[in-house]
């Protein structure tokens, strides 16, 4: 039965002897999309290990020892070709690194893959690539326990790729091994960092970016801070320095309290911060976006059997509108009257198709994906599959606005949700009047239902919607919703005219 069932839908197994933590992910491929159905992670620490001479205590191997003997019980069921195994940094300096690679591999069943600094960084580099959607050029950071990766690249290419010997646990031991955090501490750690980077400044600039990523520990736990106190995902510059005045006004690092950092990730917090503040200060970055992919999913997509000839959020969206039973039809609909509405109205509203568009035709797709749950609560239902799905493609800004399209597609308008880094709120409200609208027209869900009409928008942002009054008539609930939809659209400044005379 277990064979039966592989061969259908085979299971893949990633483990990554990281220097903080050994992880391991066990995916498999449904539909169009993966689906991860297990993740294990363990503090091992294994960077903490290295004496001054890069030597790797026995108690360090022993640590990671025991952690793989509980990842090689949850290998047996999985084919070996669907299975890869690596390590980085830690045992890349250790002069006994092979040592423990040979006892490893012992334990495990399989053998472990030494990836070079500039292989990691390649792998880190395609993770994000096929995670996230950006056509631009990106620059990717990740930060680890004993090297931080730095990728400049378009698509799924990278154009330039550095690893460098600096992490958080390396760091730590380096600059705050006496568990103080004073400014002293952190003036040492960034201005050490800021030597390493030094000469890599130009040569990144020469290359260019527009837009900024990162998904290490480090930045996942800077996310999780702002998540806790309700700010966008956002990590600034101006917010790294926020905490870390923060961790200096606690002393130490046994003392740290920050809400929504977690116990796991303090010893090395103030490390990680050291290190992407000097990044951001080399580079002159003013913010950073976190990934939903690094090293873990570049080694899985290398062996994945997937196609790359579909871009990376429709194989996620048209994943979603299978596994919730979405009626494909109807989000066609929807989405031609959203496109129609947008051709007619964007001039005045000097709206681009740009990435909110694009954002705003997944919404189309996405806004009835609550429904298999029940009709009642199926716009909260469908903006927590939004908030909480794997969803391949994008990354927290773009969760945040179409989350916001699919809760607030009808119904009351809760302004603050327009707030999103996306695009301004202004524009994010003309979007969702352009979306409300749509679905209103197709609300009796046929195809010859709506009429020839014309659409625009008048100096005193009224929307005309010119329908043939006889059809008004007609349909007298299509009628009641659009003048009912007068007082939701005043909440964004709009009003609406559907008697024209026509």
């Amino acid at each position: 039965m277990i064979s039966n069932n592989l061969a259908s839908s085979p299971l893949y197994a990633i483990i990554d002897l990281g220097s903080n933590s050994f992880h391991m992910m066990i995916t498999r491929q449904l539909a169009d999309s993966v689906q991860v159905v297990d993740k294990v992670k363990r503090k091992v620490r294994l960077a903490a290990g290295l004496s001054s001479q890069n030597v790797l205590s026995e108690e360090a191997m022993a640590r990671g020892l025991e952690c793989l003997s509980f990842f090689a019980e949850r290998l047996q069921d999985i084919p070996t070709e669907n299975v890869r195994i690596v390590a980085t940094a830690t045992l890349r300096l250790a002069t006994n690194g092979q040592t423990f690679i040979n006892r490893a591999n012992k334990v495990l069943g399989q053998n472990i893959t030494l990836l070079s600094g500039e292989q990691e960084a390649e792998l880190i580099y395609q993770g994000v690539a096929h995670t996230s959607c950006c056509k631009e050029k990106r620059f990717v950071i990740d930060i680890g326990g004993a090297s931080t990766e730095l990728i400049v690249g378009s698509g799924l290419e990278s154009k330039k790729v550095t690893s460098i010997d600096i992490g958080c646990v390396t760091y730590n031991r380096q600059f705050f091994s006496d568990g103080l955090l004073t400014a002293n501490n952190f003036t040492q750690a960034i201005a050490a960092a800021k030597k390493v980077l030094s000469p890599l400044i130009e040569p990144y600039r020469s290359i260019g970016w527009q837009s900024i990523l990162g998904g290490s520990g480090t930045m996942q736990a800077l996310a999780e801070i702002l998540m806790h106190q309700n700010r966008l995902t956002i990590i600034t510059d101006d917010f790294l320095q926020e905490i870390q005045q923060q961790l200096i006004q606690n002393h130490s690092i046994e003392q740290i309290n920050i809400p929504g950092l977690t116990s796991e990730r303090t010893p090395v917090i103030a490390s990680g911060l050291a290190i992407l503040i000097a990044i951001f200060e080399s580079f002159s970055l003013k913010q950073l976006q976190l990934s939903s992919g690094a090293l873990r999913e570049g080694l899985l997509y290398e062996m994945l059997p997937c196609n790359n000839k579909v871009s990376i959020r429709t194989r996620t969206t048209l994943s979603l509108m299978h596994r919730y039973h979405v009626d494909t039809q109807h989000a066609y609909r929807v989405k031609e009257q959203v496109k129609s509405l947008f051709s007619s109205l964007s001039s005045a509203w000097q709206l681009n198709k740009d990435n909110s568009y694009k954002l705003l035709l997944i919404g189309c797709d996405l806004h009835e994906i609550g429904l298999l749950l029940e009709f009642k609560q199926h716009q909260k239902h469908s903006a927590y599959i939004i908030e909480n799905a794997e969803l391949p493609g994008f990354d927290q800004a773009d969760r945040q606005l179409l989350k916001t399209f699919v809760k607030l597609y009808k119904g009351d308008i809760d302004t603050r949700l327009l707030k999103q880094s996306v695009t301004d709120s202004q524009t994010a409200g003309y979007l969702l009047a352009i979306l409300r609208l749509s679905v209103i027209l197709c609300r009796l869900r046929k195809d010859d239902v709506l009429p020839h009409y014309h659409s625009s928008v008048d100096e005193n942002n009224t929307i005309n919607l010119c329908l043939p009054k006889d059809w008004l008539a007609e349909h007298p609930l299509i009628a009641d919703e659009l003048i009912s939809e007068e007082k939701h659209l005043a909440t964004l400044g709009l009003s609406i005219n559907i008697l024209c005379n026509i």
